[in-house]
């Protein structure tokens, strides 16, 4: 039998039982529609840590008190560390030869007053003038801090959306006074929009310069120090090595005792990111493989039954010629499309799904989740009707003639 007879018997069986064949199809619908979902979801909000939350650009490396905290233990022995200081800022500037750039940041909490209106819990971030060149800043207007301004604690500011539309709705704040801890600073720029990120509000923010803030505002914690190497990518490894080596000799730590400070690149990020996400794509794997596996079984079942119901059917075509391979490629074809079908319908399912979550959440649908979609449904049915079509290419068409 050609594969276009194949097609056309499948089909023509699956339309004699409507209705049973649809039953049959929610197994596999709701399997592939969570992994097409589950991929779009992990996609997105890939993308989106990629390019919105890790603000960081590749070639910067981050030296700070805390780093990348992963546990309790982490967190309990980086409170036991020294800050680092701008002294620590000063000799990495003057003594580190790979590096083309070092810039630094901290961080304050604060409440923003403009005139009656006011904005309490505001993250204050102090920057040095290099800051735009080291860390992925998008302004919808105005401009960054000035070296001068920098060296000399100058009073501005560049705000996020949110304080924006708190303090100066419907208006321009451009050139606007704002206070924070009774100090006046003139609005220089305005932070583009960016939304939340998981449950973080990053449109919450303000910006000083960081000579400024260690004027008026002082942090327990010190700052953190960036660094971009001469060579570019290249040179990360030398960087850090070289600047390790620096911080380590100001604080006369052993040889083998560990860092007392954390490093914190982009790709470290991205890889605590994608160790998170690959936990939670694990955990609906194994959700959607139960539902296929049942889907499988549900699909071999009525197969077997068909194989039943269509004995006589199997023995005449025997008759006619039709070879066991005939019949055998006859049932699995039967058992693929309807599979696939309900592959189709779950990768509707799991777009309409994905489609919902990018209202709340980044998702993003590529054609190749669609194939992955297909291709599962398909080699389920598959799978399930290896026995059932091996049960009918095994039928004697005599037997099988007068089966009643």
């Amino acid at each position: 039998m050609s594969l276009a007879d194949l097609l056309a018997v499948a089909f023509q069986a699956l339309r004699a039982h409507k209705l049973r064949s649809s039953l049959t199809l929610l197994g596999v619908i709701f399997g592939v529609m969570t992994v097409v979902a589950v991929l779009a979801v992990i996609s997105g909000l890939n993308d989106y840590v990629l390019n919105k939350v890790v603000n960081l650009n590749p070639d910067v490396l981050v030296f700070t008190k805390y780093g990348i905290i992963r546990s309790r233990e982490d967190f309990i022995q980086a409170t036991k560390r020294k800050p680092i200081t701008t002294r620590d800022l000063e000799v990495v500037r003057a003594e580190c030869r790979s590096c083309g750039a070092v810039g630094a940041q901290a961080d304050q909490v604060a409440t923003v007053h403009a005139g009656s209106a006011k904005l309490s819990d505001v993250p204050v971030t102090g920057y040095t003038a290099n800051a735009s060149t080291l860390l992925k800043i998008d302004l919808e207007a105005g401009r960054f801090f000035s070296p001068v301004e920098d060296d000399h604690g100058a009073a501005v500011a560049i705000i996020g959306q949110d304080v924006k539309d708190q303090l100066f709705p419907n208006l321009d704040p451009i050139g606007r006074i704002i206070y924070v801890r009774g100090y006046p600073l003139r609005v220089i720029g305005l932070q583009a929009r960016l939304g939340n990120v998981l449950g973080q509000n990053r449109d919450k923010a303000l910006f000083v310069p960081l000579s400024f803030m260690q004027k008026v505002m002082t942090s327990n914690d010190g700052i953190a120090i960036m660094v971009r190497p001469v060579r570019g990518m290249q040179g990360l490894d030398e960087v850090e090595g070289e600047v390790r080596t620096l911080l380590r000799s100001m604080r006369k730590t052993p040889f083998r005792s560990d860092d007392p400070f954390g490093i914190v690149g982009a790709e470290a990020i991205q890889s605590l990111w994608r160790s998170i996400s690959a936990a939670a794509f694990a955990v609906m794997i194994l959700i959607s493989g139960i539902s296929l596996v049942v889907g499988a079984i549900v699909i071999a079942n009525i197969m077997f039954v068909t194989v039943v119901e269509r004995t006589q059917e199997i023995g005449l075509r025997m008759a006619l010629g039709a070879r066991r391979r005939d019949i055998r490629r006859q049932f699995l074809m039967e058992s693929s499309l309807l599979a696939t079908l309900g592959g189709v319908g779950g990768v509707v399912g799991g777009a309409l799904i994905a489609t919902a979550v990018s209202m709340i959440f980044p998702a993003e649908l590529k054609p190749g989740f669609v194939l992955v979609g297909l291709a599962t449904g398909a080699l389920t049915g598959l799978l399930a009707g290896v026995a059932p079509a091996a049960a009918a290419a095994k039928l004697p068409p005599v037997e099988a003639l007068r089966h009643e």
